[in-house]
């Protein structure tokens, strides 16, 4: 790693530098030097001077800078005096630049700067065209201007040659001023600079920009700035809505600025093409009550302090969006943040400390926790000529506040001492501020002395002078410097035993030292400095001494004394500093053991001694994690985005999913999409507690999936992205999903209530219900259900309140749920197992062919015809060899071969035939017979781990479980299946304790059945085949498999197909996607009188426990594109209403089966009025339903 510089400034000016391979900071080389501010970039640092001029520190580097300065010399021919410079007054300058257009005489050229000099005098190119010549560097050419060469012709009238001179930047490792512009009017002086969009550019050492603020609030630009003009040529102005205080512009395309009224501004429009940008966008402070004092900005991120020194971080920052999206508060009181490279922070803290941000990283932008840059101090020769006061004045307050008597350094050299016989007084200097000093000084902290020392005229009451890092402090600063200081009284000190003073020793910080939960101090620059007079007045104090206030302004500092007391720190720049949270630097180890060179007093002593246990406590306390509520977590990636306008394509975006920790322990996340539309940068953003479902789809064979939102289903556009790989899916799921349900509270494995269901891709989703789900008044609309998914793979899954799951793969194969309910975790040794879970599925391709007098059926079809092959539809072309697995997770195990298993049958070759497209085919060929088509099918397979156990052997089409209120209890739960081949089975021994039960019982039938489901009270209710509906009677659990079954007359002219039974209700769907209910069903008849229809545009149907109705809609009213299977919920479904009053249309595009059969989650019930009448039985049932008579023998409904 490249040796590179942190650069600071303290309250009096002095520049300071610490390299990140050395330990101990290092003074400007320029003593007489005062900056103001620094901003640091690769390779050099830029200030304010007190001067209010500009100064550049160019890093000393193997390459020097030199600068090639070139004109042209013209002439024209004429027949007297051949080639000379005399020349037509149409015609460009005889000295002028390439262009011609400016005059150049050699004369002219001048030094920008003392920075540079000449390496030698002018001298002419003696290469034409980048080849020698040997014209003596003349270019010909026919006319001014025209394309010269070196070849003179005989028409050439006028020619040219260049002129070069070299000139070198000498300043290189030093500060320089940067020249005021000439002849353009100057800046008005500066009060805030700021270095960066060095990374706008792909190339390798681009340059810095340099943006500037006038006292005035003006916002200027420095142009010209170049590898080779590193002080650039002039300034800018630009435009600003409103006053300007301070500026942060980052190594990208972010610039922010702090207005005079506490709110902030944004850049936008900054780019490589147009580096000053196009407009401002103001942002709000983080608090309206509080004002932003300071804002500073790196490649994605921004931070902020408020005037009460509270530090803030942008979220959501990026060059998509420069704006941000919200304000997350950060530990800590700082006076300056500076963020630098690799987006890494550094602050000057509340105490004048510097500090840094520990565990910024990529992922965690916002890092842990601050340390102290902990450089080590002292060494430095300089004299320090003699001062009348001391570096602050004001009053000492009470000395009950803390002690600084012999308070150095540890790497200090102190001055010569006072003889400990000397006839001046003694006295004890306080300082107000705690009894520990803040992480990032490098004073020892010393405890407070006891009461019983403290002065009796105590002026602990005295206020504290606020000492602002301004330019008119520093001026008044700077102005006494020079004065002749008075003699005042010193401090005599008590006689006392010699005592050796230790060798400096660096200053390594403990664990507690560092640690978290250290409070912070609020140590101004007043007790600072009584702290530094103490160390110059002298090093102890003997026992009995007298203890005494001072005002600072009446002590003296010693002669001859070095520069050894550390710097009040007032700004910091880490924009040149190479380092990152993995970085080993000396100076920024959060460990260590504290050791010092600094003799306590016996006063000093006995109090520490008192003091140890606090310091123990505080050290503990200390030890906790540092800041982890406080903090922003970033994920990134490359992604590909389905865009939501048409012509819809897949556009490679980049996103990131930040997530925030609140103070409460609370975490927010929000995912962002960045995208360019027509060049320019655009940002779609989700809120991750509006994400309502986050599924995998099937497009275009790509790794996708589909993120809903409340907005976005009612939209019906989700938005659809795609991965490289499966992994990189399968990851970001998880991610996202982790997100959605730690922000829901959702934790361990669905409750015994969830909803469950699946997609026409296999995956299983759940959602947890509430009680305002069925409630009759405020129902939880469709569209704010989150569904999460749970690992497996099935085509249709049922479900009851006990917590029985039982799901059907698309080959027919049976699975039960294996997980467990109602834990966030499960108990050791007792988790969830995963087990392997395959799927195998069929896919589909039709041969079309139409018959022609000449050549009987063919492959050539007219013109409006489908393709010849194409899907079911016809309406999209499908050929056996561009005809992949459902999705890149499913492989082939089979080739393609010609299914006879269709529907309407086929002939012997596997043919249907048809009077034309599209109408219905037969496996029968008829006079009338113009077109065939045949199915060709092949298998595919998907193998993978869910927490589902199989159930052999038989392959099932259908299965329902008895739903059952939340309070049941029941030995066995009937359980009702078909097989592959419309058998119907009981399973017995299902129980809660035994899901999977233990074997299969065969229910007789006089034909093949397609649906079947089970009741409230034993009522079995299923379909046959050819559409025919039956009625199980005698049903019970004395009797699992009933008795005998009893024909229900279909609805008129319709086939039903599937249906399901709730508490007190049947609904059913038939062949033209109607939804029917069944009419007078009572305990005594269960097999009611007639059909009603409901709606239509219905492809499947559950009933729950609640007599909840719920449904898969064949499409959405209006949204005609999006594909079918939608979630519907029936409004307004109660005892006097069964049939409901209209939908709810939820999440949709892609759902195959839905099952509400185990949410029996009642709204809470309202007090009840007592009516007018007959008193009511007290064992009369609280349910809405109609009291029922007992249970029966033969077959009656009972309730459950």
């Amino acid at each position: 790693m490249p040796i590179t510089m942190l650069w600071a400034v303290d309250v009096y000016g002095r520049v300071y530098s610490l390299s990140t391979a050395g330990q101990r900071w290092e003074r400007a080389d320029d003593m007489l030097l005062e900056l103001k501010r620094v901003t640091a970039g690769k390779g050099r640092c830029w200030g304010i001077g007190c001067d209010h001029h500009v100064y550049l520190n160019m890093m000393p580097s193997e390459t020097s800078i030199r600068y090639r300065e070139e004109t042209y010399e013209n002439q024209r021919w004429n027949p007297v005096d051949n080639f000379t410079d005399t020349l037509l007054p149409t015609d460009r300058w005889p000295w002028s630049d390439v262009t011609g257009m400016n005059p150049q005489p050699l004369h002219s050229f001048q030094l920008p700067s003392r920075s540079w000099e000449w390496e030698g005098d002018w001298y002419v190119d003696q290469n034409c065209g980048g080849e020698p010549s040997q014209t003596g560097g003349w270019e010909y050419a026919v006319d001014f201007p025209a394309n010269f060469s070196p070849d003179k012709k005989w028409n050439s009238c006028v020619r040219r040659r260049r002129w070069i001179r070299y000139r070198r930047y000498t300043a290189q490792g030093s500060w320089a001023k940067i020249p005021l512009d000439n002849p353009r009017k100057p800046p008005l002086p500066l009060c805030d600079i700021s270095c960066g969009g060095w990374e706008l550019s792909d190339q390798s050492g681009r340059y810095p920009y340099l943006w500037g603020v006038s006292q005035q609030g003006e916002v200027w630009f420095r142009e010209g700035i170049h590898p080779r003009v590193p002080e650039g040529s002039s300034w800018e102005e630009i435009e600003a809505p409103k006053e300007v205080a301070q500026l942060s512009v980052g190594p990208g395309d972010l610039l922010w600025v702090v207005l005079w009224d506490g709110n902030l501004l944004v850049r936008t429009g900054l780019s490589l093409d147009c580096p000053t940008g196009t407009s401002w966008v103001e942002v709000e402070s983080p608090t309206k009550e509080i004002e932003a004092l300071h804002v500073s900005v790196g490649v994605s991120v921004v931070w902020v302090v408020t005037k009460d020194y509270k530090v803030w971080f942008r979220r959501g920052v990026n060059s998509h969006n420069p704006c941000g999206s919200g304000w997350i508060s950060i530990g800590g009181e700082m006076m300056v943040v500076d963020v630098g490279l690799n987006d890494q922070v550094w602050a000057v803290g509340e105490d004048r400390g510097l500090y840094f941000r520990m565990g910024v990283t990529l992922t965690e932008p916002s890092g842990s926790g601050w340390i102290p840059v902990s450089g080590q101090w002292g060494n430095n020769k300089e004299f320090i000529p003699p001062r009348k006061e001391c570096e602050f004045g004001g009053q000492l307050t009470d000395a009950s506040q803390a002690s600084v008597l012999s308070c150095t350094d540890s790497d200090s050299e102190l001055g010569p001492a006072e003889p400990p016989n000397s006839s001046k007084d003694a006295a004890v200097l306080e300082a107000a501020a705690s009894s520990v000093v803040p992480l990032g000084r490098a004073d020892t902290p010393t405890p407070p002395l006891k009461s019983d020392d403290t002065p009796s005229a105590s002026l602990q009451d005295a206020p504290k002078t606020f000492i602002p890092a301004s330019d008119s402090f520093i001026n008044s600063l700077v102005s006494d410097r020079d004065k002749t200081s008075t003699p005042q009284q010193s401090i005599t000190e008590a006689p006392q035993e010699e005592v050796e003073e230790p060798s400096p020793a660096p200053i390594a910080l403990t664990p507690g030292t560092v640690g978290p939960d250290v409070p912070w101090m609020n140590v101004d620059l007043e007790g600072a400095g009584a702290a530094r007079c103490a160390q110059a007045a002298g090093p102890s104090l003997g026992d009995g001494s007298a203890a005494a206030t001072y005002a600072l302004g009446t002590l003296e500092t010693p002669q001859g004394v070095g520069e050894a007391d550390a710097p009040v720190w007032t700004w910091i720049s880490g924009g040149g500093c190479d380092v990152d949270a993995s970085s080993q630097i000396s100076w920024l180890s959060p460990t260590g053991p504290l050791t010092s060179s600094l003799s306590l007093t016996p006063v000093q002593s006995a109090a520490w001694s008192e003091q140890q246990q606090q310091q123990e406590h505080r050290e503990e306390i200390s030890r906790k994690p540092l800041e982890r509520s406080h903090s922003v977590w970033v994920r990134k990636g490359a992604l590909r985005w389905m865009r939501d306008w048409k012509p819809q394509r897949w556009v490679d975006v980049s996103v990131a999913l930040e997530q925030s920790t609140k103070s409460d322990g609370r975490k927010d996340s929000i995912f962002f999409v960045y995208y360019t539309q027509y060049d320019e940068k655009k940002y779609l953003h989700v809120c991750i507690n509006e994400v309502t479902a986050l599924v995998p789809v099937l497009r275009d064979c790509h790794h996708a999936f589909a993120v809903y939102t409340t907005q976005r289903t009612k939209q019906r556009g989700p938005l659809v992205l795609a991965a490289q790989t499966e992994k990189d899916m399968n990851d970001w799921l998880s991610l996202l999903s982790d997100c959605c349900c730690e922000g829901r509270g959702i934790a361990g494995p669905p409750s015994r209530q969830a909803l469950w269901s699946t997609t026409s891709k296999g995956d299983i989703m759940v959602h947890e219900p509430s009680f305002s789900l069925e409630a009759a008044a405020h129902t939880l609309a469709c569209d704010l259900m989150f569904w999460r998914q749970v690992p497996g793979h099935l085509r249709c899954v049922e479900s009851n309140s006990l917590g029985l799951v039982w799901g059907v793969g698309w080959d027919g194969t049976a699975w039960v749920y294996s997980g467990r309910y109602g834990q966030p975790t499960a108990p050791a040794g007792d988790e969830v197992q995963m087990l392997q879970q395959t799927d195998f599925r069929s896919v589909h391709v039709y041969e079309n062919q139409r018959w022609n007098p000449m050549t009987g059926y063919t492959d050539k079809g007219l013109p409006t015809d489908r393709a010849m092959w194409s899907d079911e539809s016809g309406l999209n072309e499908c050929t056996k060899g561009n005809t992949n697995p459902p999705t890149p997770q499913w492989s082939w195990v089979s080739e393609w071969t010609v299914d006879y298993n269709v529907p309407g049958g086929t002939d012997k070759e596997g043919w249907q035939y048809a009077a034309d497209f599209p109408v219905t085919f037969h496996g029968h060929k008829t006079m009338k017979d113009f077109v065939r088509r045949r199915r060709w099918t092949r298998k595919c397979k998907i193998t993978l781990r869910g927490p589902w156990q199989q159930v052999p052997p038989i392959h099932l089409s259908d299965i329902s479980l008895m739903p059952c209120l939340a309070q049941s209890s029941m030995e066995q739960v009937p359980l009702w299946a078909l097989s592959d081949k419309g058998d119907v089975l009981c399973r017995l021994g299902v129980s809660p304790q035994n899901p999977e039960g233990s074997s299969w019982l065969h229910v007789g039938t006089d034909q093949p059945f397609k649906s079947i489901s089970i009741g409230g009270a034993n009522q079995v209710w299923a379909i046959a085949k050819d559409g025919a509906v039956f009625y199980r009677g005698s049903v019970s659990p004395q009797n699992p498999a009933g008795e005998c079954w009893y024909h229900i007359p279909s609805p008129p002219r319709q086939t039903l197909r599937q249906l399901s039974v709730g508490r007190t209700s049947v609904f059913a769907v038939d062949e033209n996607s109607n939804l029917w209910i069944r009419q007078g069903l009572t305990p005594s008849y269960p097999q009611g009188s007639a059909w009603e229809l409901i709606s239509n545009n219905v492809g499947k149907v559950t009933v729950g426990p609640l007599d909840q109705v719920w449904i898969i809609a064949d499409g959405v009213p209006g949204f005609t594109s999006e594909p079918p299977g939608a979630v519907c919920h029936r409004l307004g479904v109660g005892p006097m209403q069964p049939k409901g009053q209209a939908w709810d249309f939820g999440i949709g595009g892609g759902w195959e089966h839905i099952s509400v059969r185990g949410n029996s989650v009642e709204a809470p019930r309202a007090p009840h009025v007592p009516a007018v009448g007959p008193p009511r039985s007290p064992r009369s049932p609280r349910s809405p339903l109609p009291p029922r008579p007992p249970t029966q023998v033969n077959g009656s409904a009972v309730g459950v």
